[in-house]
């Protein structure tokens, strides 16, 4: 891997506004109830760097909307995430590991509760056409391996 993680400042800049889900291989993105994840990042503080951090998405199966709520703080190259709420109990591990215009690269670690995983964002609201194709072609910008490239179930819909 040749990229070096994007830097307090960088992500303080970068993270703030509403992006969506656009390729996972996270099993919670692949349930076909959790559709049209949206994740969006307000800053709170720059230093030390510290996030709201809000997943909106739809369960297919109770026709409804749905929310997490957390909050992000950086620590070491990465980021801890706490729940808010009822979830104010867990916990997790996550980093960016790549930025690269408006595309986001996420890696998570293993949790009490859920498997390691990789996200991929664009910016709502942009829309790349051959993103697959983008993605592959600068996997080190994004700090992607070439098995997690290929483990990737790409969302071909963009959010209502």
């Amino acid at each position: 891997m040749t990229t070096d993680a994007p830097t307090a400042a960088e992500l303080a800049d970068a993270l703030p506004g509403r992006w969506t889900l656009r390729a996972t291989n996270f099993p919670m993105w692949l349930k076909a109830e959790n559709q049209d994840p949206v994740f969006e990042y307000e800053l709170l503080s720059s230093d030390p760097l510290r996030l709201r951090d809000t997943v909106h998405y739809r369960d297919a199966g109770k026709d409804a909307a749905r929310t997490i709520n957390g909050t992000d703080r950086a620590r070491g190259d990465g980021f801890v995430w706490r729940g808010r709420g009822l979830l104010g109990l867990l916990s997790s591990r996550w980093a960016v590991t790549g930025i690269d215009g408006d595309i986001l690269a996420l890696r998570f670690e293993r949790s009490a509760l859920t498997p390691a995983g990789v996200d991929l964002l664009v910016r709502e609201g942009v829309e790349i056409a051959e993103l697959r194709r983008e993605v592959a072609a600068d996997l080190d910008k994004l700090g992607i391996l070439i098995e997690e490239f290929a483990s990737l179930s790409w969302l071909d819909h963009i959010p209502a």
